[in-house]
C-alpha cells in the first residue's frame, strides 16, 4: 500500500486516490524535494494536479510556456462562502478541518471536501482532442436537513512563465513580469488579453531567438447556464473571478460549469456533453491488458497510455504533435530533448494511436537539417539546440520508428506526403521517405566509423556522460571515440529499416542498410570480452567497458544477432546474477556501481549504478524469447506497483515517474538523480516511465518488426486497442492502412488495407 493512497476505478478506468493528510515532500541528502504533483493531458495542453488541490496550466504549441505557474504556488480552485460567514474550498490553505480527498484520473484531476453536510467535488477535465483549456465541473451537494445557500467563487491567477533552456532560471520570473494583461470581462466572461509592455519588446529584440512567442489570450467562462459574475482585480497579472449565488435544497445538488485557458473562441453549449464524451471516448481509446505472469498489466497498461498520450502538445512552429520528454528538462529547464525522445516515446503509440506516432515522427524529422543531422534539441522557443550535445544515435530512432510504423499499418502512402523542414533552415519540403534517406545517409557517410570500425561516438550516445567517463580529452574523444552501444543498435535497426525502404521501391538504399548494419554486427560480435561486451572505444586508452559491465550495449548486442544463443543465455545469467541482484527496481545500468559514483551523482545514481527504464525495456526485450521468466520478472520492476512496495512513502513512482531511479546503492533509493541539473526537482511525468513499460509489454508479446517488413506477433498475454489486438494464444487483429504481413504462431497472413486477422 503506498502511504499516499491507493488505487480504484472510476468510469471503467484506473485512477487514485489519496484521502491521506497532505504534507509536502521533504529534502534528502542534499536534492531538493519532489513536487507532489501529476500532470494529465490531450493532445494540446497539459494540467499540473497538486496533491494540495491547485493547479497550473502547461501550453507547448508556441514553446515552453506555463499558463499559470504552479510556482510559487499553483491556482484554479473553489472558494465557498457561507452564511455563517465561514469560507473554506478545494485548496489546502481552505480545506474544511485540514481534510480533502484528491483523486488523480487518466485526464482529470478531482478535489472532494465537506463542511456539516455540504459537500464540494471539484473535477477539472482535458477534453479529448486539441482543446487549449480545460472543462471545470463543480458539484455541490447538500446532505443536511435545511436549504443552503452559498456563494461559490471559481478563482484563476492568469501566471505566466516562459521556459527555455537559453534563459537563465533566476530571470524567468522577471521576463513573466514583462508580460502584462488586460482584462475584459462580459457575463459570465473574463478574457484576459496580453500585451507586452516596452521592456517585454526590448528583451525580443536582443536576442535572436524569440522569449515569450506569441500573444495568447486566457479566458475564464461559465458554461451550461451557470449564473455568473465576472471580475478581476486589475493587476498586470490578473487573478480572474466567477462568482455564483446558489440556494440548494436538502438532498440536492447543483452543478456549475466552466472553462479554462487559451482563448480559442469555442462554443460550448452542453459542457456535460462535453465530459460524458470525453469519458466515453477514453474508455474506447485506451488500451487494454491481461496477462497471468504480471496482474499489474491490468491497470498500468491503460495508465501509462493515458499519461503517455496525455504528454503529447500541438506544435504551431514545426507542425504536427511534439512527445516532449517531458518532466524535468521541460518543465524546469525548457528544452525539448533529446531528439531520440519523442521517437522512442512514439513507439508504443504504433499500437494504440497509430496517427499520432505518425505525427510525432513528422515533427521530429522536421528537426534534421536538409543534409540529414539530427540536432540535440529543440529550445523552449523551439529552435534548433546543437550545443555541448551532439549525438550519434538520433538518426537511428527515426529509421527505427518509420518502420515500426509501416509495418503494424501499413500505411507507405505516409511516406511519399511532403515534409516541411524546420523554418529555421529556410529549405523547401521533402517527402518523409526522402528525409529519412538524407538521415541514413548522414549517419553513414558523415558520423561513420572509427579505426576499429565503430560508429562514432561524437560527443554523446545514448550516454550523456560517456563522453567525461572516457578517462581521455573531451575533444580527442569526439573527435575519435567509437560507440560498441551505437555499432549494436544500427546493427539491429538498419535491418529493419532496408525492409521498410524495399517496400518503398528503394532497394539501392536498402541494399546499403542491410551491409553497413552486417559489418556493424561483425564488428560487435569481435567485442565479447568473455562476460560481457565491451562499451566503447577511447582513442589512445583501449576499449571502455572491461572492468565493469555496461548494461546499454548488452540487449543490443542480442537483438542484432552478434550473440549466438547460447552466448546470449550466459549474459543474460551474468547480467542476473550482477546487475540485477537486490535491485526492486530491475537491473541497475553498470555494475560493479563505480566506488566513487560518476558525473551524475553518487554511487547507485545516475550513470553510476541507477535504474533507466530506457535501457532495461531493451534487456526485457532481449530475454523475452531466451529468458522469458527474467524478462517478465525485469517488467514487473518496471512497474509502478513495485515501486510502490519498495518505496511507499516516495512520491515520484506511485502515478508517474522520471527517466532513471536512484538504485539501492543510493542513500536516496527509489528517487531520481541531483546533480547541478537535477531530475530530483520534477522527477515526475517523465515520458521514459510510461512508454517503456508499454513498449516492453508489446514485446514480450512478441510484437515487433522484422526485417523484411513483417510484423511479427507471438502472444502468451493480451493487449486491446481500437487499432490493434493480440490475444494470449497469439491469435490477434489489426487495422491495416495499406498492404501488411503478419507472421505468427499459426502462420503468415497477408492482407489490407483494412481489418486483417491471424
Amino acid at each position: 500500500m503506498s502511504d499516499f493512497g491507493a488505487w480504484i476505478e472510476r468510469d471503467g478506468l484506473p485512477a487514485f486516490s489519496c484521502a491521506a493528510a497532505y504534507a509536502a515532500g521533504v529534502a534528502r541528502e542534499g536534492a531538493p524535494a519532489s513536487p507532489q504533483a501529476l500532470l494529465v493531458g490531450n493532445r494540446c495542453v497539459q494540467l499540473y494536479a497538486g496533491n494540495d488541490g491547485t493547479v497550473g496550466l502547461w501550453d507547448e504549441r508556441y514553446g515552453g510556456r506555463w499558463l499559470t505557474s504552479p510556482e510559487p504556488a499553483g491556482t484554479g480552485v473553489s472558494l465557498v462562502t457561507e452564511g455563517d460567514g465561514a469560507t473554506w474550498g478545494t485548496a489546502q490553505a481552505e480545506w474544511p478541518a485540514g481534510r480533502a480527498t484528491r483523486t488523480f484520473g487518466p485526464t482529470w484531476f478531482e478535489v472532494a471536501c465537506e463542511r456539516e453536510g455540504l459537500r464540494l467535488e471539484r473535477l477539472l477535465l482535458c477534453p479529448e482532442g486539441e482543446a487549449p483549456w480545460v472543462l471545470v465541473r463543480v458539484r455541490l451537494t447538500n446532505t443536511s436537513d435545511g436549504a443552503r445557500r452559498v456563494r461559490h467563487v471559481e478563482r484563476w491567477r492568469v501566471s505566466p512563465l516562459f521556459v527555455n533552456l537559453t534563459v537563465r532560471a533566476d530571470d524567468r520570473f522577471q521576463h513573466a513580469k514583462v508580460v502584462q494583461y488586460r482584462a475584459e470581462t462580459g457575463t459570465g466572461r473574463i478574457v484576459a488579453h496580453e500585451e507586452r509592455t516596452p521592456e517585454a519588446q526590448a528583451l525580443e529584440q536582443q536576442r535572436q531567438a524569440q522569449i515569450f512567442g506569441p500573444a495568447i489570450d486566457v479566458v475564464l467562462e461559465a458554461l451550461g447556464g451557470t449564473a455568473a459574475t465576472a471580475s478581476h482585480d486589475g493587476a498586470a497579472h490578473p487573478t480572474l473571478e466567477l462568482a455564483s449565488e446558489i440556494q440548494i435544497a436538502p438532498g440536492a445538488t447543483e452543478t456549475l460549469w466552466f472553462r479554462f485557458g487559451a482563448d480559442d473562441d469555442a462554443t460550448i453549449a452542453d459542457p456535460a456533453a462535453v465530459m460524458e464524451t470525453t469519458i466515453a471516448a477514453l474508455r474506447e481509446r485506451l488500451p487494454r491488458a491481461s496477462v497471468t505472469k504480471a496482474s499489474e498489466a491490468a491497470r498500468e497498461i491503460s495508465w501509462h497510455a493515458a499519461l503517455l498520450s496525455g504528454g503529447a502538445g500541438r506544435d504551431e512552429v514545426v507542425g504536427g504533435h511534439t512527445l516532449n520528454q517531458g518532466s524535468a528538462y521541460s518543465y524546469r529547464m525548457g528544452f525539448n530533448g533529446a531528439a531520440r525522445d519523442p521517437l522512442q516515446h512514439a513507439l508504443p503509440l504504433v499500437y494504440s494511436e497509430p496517427d499520432l506516432a505518425l505525427s510525432v515522427l513528422r515533427n521530429t524529422c522536421s528537426w534534421a537539417t536538409p543534409e540529414g543531422d539530427m540536432p540535440y534539441a529543440l529550445d523552449g522557443a523551439k529552435q534548433p539546440w546543437t550545443q555541448f550535445f551532439s549525438p550519434s544515435d538520433q538518426n537511428l530512432w527515426a529509421l527505427w520508428l518509420a518502420a515500426e510504423y509501416a509495418a503494424a499499418t501499413g500505411d507507405l502512402v505516409a511516406f511519399e506526403a511532403p515534409l516541411a523542414y524546420h523554418p529555421a533552415y529556410g529549405a523547401g519540403d521533402v517527402s518523409l521517405k526522402e528525409n529519412l534517406r538524407r538521415q541514413f545517409t548522414y549517419f553513414v557517410e558523415e558520423i561513420g566509423t572509427g579505426e576499429h570500425g565503430h560508429v562514432r561516438i561524437r560527443n554523446a550516445d545514448w550516454n550523456d556522460a560517456a563522453i567525461a567517463l572516457s578517462g581521455v580529452k573531451r575533444r580527442d574523444m569526439i573527435e575519435k571515440g567509437e560507440s560498441i552501444l551505437n555499432s549494436a543498435f544500427a546493427a539491429w535497426a538498419l535491418p529493419v529499416y532496408a525492409g521498410l525502404c524495399d517496400r518503398l521501391g528503394d532497394g539501392e538504399t536498402a541494399s546499403r542498410a542491410r551491409a553497413y548494419g552486417e559489418t556493424l554486427r561483425s564488428r560487435v560480435a569481435d567485442e565479447w570480452n568473455g562476460r560481457w561486451y565491451r562499451r566503447a572505444y577511447a582513442p589512445g586508452a583501449g576499449p571502455l567497458g572491461d572492468e565493469s559491465c555496461w548494461l546499454e550495449v548488452q540487449p543490443w548486442a542480442i537483438l542484432c544477432g552478434a550473440a549466438d544463443d547460447g552466448r546470449a543465455r550466459d549474459l543474460l545469467a551474468n547480467i542476473d546474477e550482477t546487475l540485477r541482484q537486490g535491485s526492486p527496481l530491475g537491473a541497475r545500468v553498470r555494475w560493479p556501481v563505480p566506488e566513487g559514483g560518476d558525473v551524475m551523482g553518487r554511487p547507485g545514481e545516475g550513470t553510476a549504478g541507477g535504474v533507466w527504464f530506457s535501457i532495461n525495456m531493451t534487456l526485457a526485450w532481449a530475454a523475452a524469447r531466451l529468458a522469458p521468466e527474467l524478462a517478465w520478472d525485469e517488467w514487473r520492476k518496471m512497474s509502478l506497483a513495485a515501486h510502490t512496495r519498495a518505496y511507499p512513502g516516495t512520491w515520484e513512482g506511485t502515478l508517474s515517474g522520471p527517466d532513471a531511479y536512484n538504485g539501492p546503492e543510493s542513500p536516496r533509493a527509489g528517487g531520481t538523480w541531483h546533480t547541478a541539473i537535477s531530475m530530483q526537482q520534477f522527477p515526475i511525468n517523465n515520458m521514459h516511465s510510461h512508454s517503456q513499460p508499454l513498449l516492453t509489454y508489446l514485446r514480450l508479446l512478441g510484437v515487433e518488426p522484422a526485417a523484411d517488413g513483417a510484423l511479427l506477433v507471438r502472444g502468451g498475454g493480451s493487449f486491446s486497442s481500437r487499432t490493434f489486438r493480440v490475444d494470449a494464444d497469439g491469435h490477434g487483429r489489426l487495422t491495416a492502412l495499406g498492404p501488411v504481413t503478419v507472421r505468427s504462431a499459426h502462420g503468415e497472413v497477408r492482407g489490407g488495407p483494412g481489418e486483417v486477422r491471424w
